[in-house]
């Protein structure tokens, strides 16, 4: 390491953010990344602990120490190398990716993590800006013909591996930009758009075709294919147009809560309210945009989707905002010996949070009430473990008042009609079933196709997809060619 005793002389730095009053006002990103100086303090961090346990924490299996120590030693070109070696796009991981990295560094047994995650994102952006972030061509063109469908971080890490390897890949997008949930999905304020607009000019110049507002599905198999910038294309002709298609979609299909009054005006997923602000700060002209202005919000769910939620309505000028989370409000530190290097259960206040939220743990909806057809408010009941469930508290009932209601309780599985439409075997959680091992690894049922992301594993962090897209593109690469150099 370039400071052997640096975990004992420094402490870890982290990001700082805008003010809130200042934040709150837009929706641009706030985190301000680590300057030279303060990477270089943080990297020194890195210990020579033998066994980087962070390396195996990280799904990509970045190569961490190695660009520690390289950001210490003022080698940032190399740096960006050896990241980019496991991570296509560190510019996402880097500022959305919950970093279980850090749970799993060994610093982190009996002190702070070091910062990998701050240390990422300033090798990546510091690469933008020297503009050493260049297409790479293949050596060789293969003749082969790979569909994409879906482009989130699965899908653009599939297609980038597969035409690097020389492979025609063509990605398919129901939506009308790039990007999937990174596009919709993700608040500008924590990712703005620009990130995933320059990936995608590198990868056309790669050779990548991306093919926006067409949805795959079935169609008459009689229909022949003539244009793909029709707005649907027939899975049957897909097959027969391409060597080899992978399924890449998100998992989509949101979690309801199916309480009297659901049907109230006002109560809203979460995935209708956040795209819709994404898509104005597009540019984009919405009819009836669902605002928070002057409301009084609640939020159902404890995770990061719930916290967007926040954070966007916070941004509209919501009169107050409550989140519910049903489960128990976890220890504000973990117990490291019982759960390192695993990610901990504990208590995460987001930036979001702090821009200001009133949060209640162990607390169900027992029913939304209304007037005049609109949600005016929510029944509750306070809740706690029980033998394993989680039982009423007798007495503990309440009404919240709330003008909307937004609904962030996870994703159940894809939507079933894509899956339908090809044939392929589900699990019994609704998504792809293939396994990640073994000759036919990410392969479905059905030859030639293949299943990577969401779709496969179900709702995950973005960095399981890239590390899902690069490990399909590998499968594939092997099924068209009988090898492959793609790097696991």
């Amino acid at each position: 390491m370039g400071k052997v005793t640096g975990f004992m002389e420094f402490e870890r730095v982290e990001e700082a953010y805008l003010p809130v009053a200042q934040r709150v006002k837009n929706y641009k990103e706030f985190v301000l990344t680590l300057d030279n100086d303060a990477a270089k303090i943080q990297s020194a961090r890195c210990m020579d602990c033998g066994t980087p346990f962070c390396n195996n924490g990280c799904p990509v299996n970045n190569i961490i120490p190695d660009f520690n120590d390289l950001v210490f030693q003022g080698d940032w070109k190399n740096a960006i190398e050896v990241l980019h070696s496991t991570n296509n796009f560190p510019e996402f991981t880097g500022r959305i990716c919950p970093a279980p990295c850090e749970a799993a560094c060994t610093l982190n047994v009996n002190d702070d993590a070091v910062g990998i995650k701050s240390i990422e994102h300033a090798i990546i952006d510091k690469a933008w800006t020297e503009g050493w972030v260049k297409p790479q061509l293949p050596l060789h063109k293969t003749g082969k013909r790979v569909a994409v469908v879906g482009s989130g971080p699965a899908g653009l890490a599939a297609a980038q591996q597969l035409a690097r390897a020389g492979h025609a890949v063509t990605v398919f997008e129901k939506n009308d930009r790039v990007g999937g949930l990174l596009r919709y999905g993700i608040p500008d304020f924590k990712m703005e758009k620009t990130h995933i607009d320059r990936r995608v000019e590198q990868m056309k110049q790669e050779g990548v075709e991306f093919k926006t507002s067409v949805l795959v599905a079935n169609l008459d198999p009689n229909v022949k294919l003539t244009n793909w910038s029709k707005e649907k294309v027939d899975t049957k002709t897909l097959l027969k147009e391409f060597d080899a298609v992978v399924l890449s979609g998100g998992s989509e299909q949101s979690r309801d809560l199916p309480v009297p009054g659901r049907d109230l005006e006002g109560i809203h997923f979460a995935m209708e309210f956040l795209p819709q602000q994404n898509k104005v700060n597009s540019g984009d002209k919405l009819k009836d945009q669902l605002r928070a202005d002057g409301k009084h919000v609640i939020v159902i769910g404890g995770g990061d989707t719930g916290s967007d939620c926040v954070g966007t309505s916070n941004r509209h000028g919501a009169l107050s905002v409550t989140q519910f989370e049903v489960m128990p409000e976890p220890p504000a530190v973990e117990n490291k010996p019982m759960v390192w290097p695993y990610w901990p259960m504990k208590l995460r206040t987001s930036s979001s949070h702090e821009e200001g939220c009133e949060r209640l743990f162990a607390i169900s909806t027992k029913e939304f009430i209304g007037k005049g057809g609109k949600v005016t408010g929510l029944k509750t009941v306070h809740v706690e473990m029980k033998d394993g469930k989680l039982t009423e508290i007798a007495g503990t009932e309440e009404t919240h008042p709330a003008d909307m209601v937004l609904l962030a309780m996870g994703f159940t599985n894809p939507v079933a009609s894509i899956l339908d439409a090809f044939g392929v075997d589900k699990d019994p959680r609704g998504n792809i079933k293939a396994a990640t091992e073994g000759v036919h690894a990410y392969m479905t049922n059905i030859s030639k196709v293949f299943a990577a992301g969401d779709m496969r594993r179900g709702q995950s962090l973005v960095v399981w997809a890239i590390r899902e897209g690069r490990q399909a593109a590998r499968a594939v690469d092997e099924f068209l060619m009988g090898r492959t150099d793609l790097p696991r």
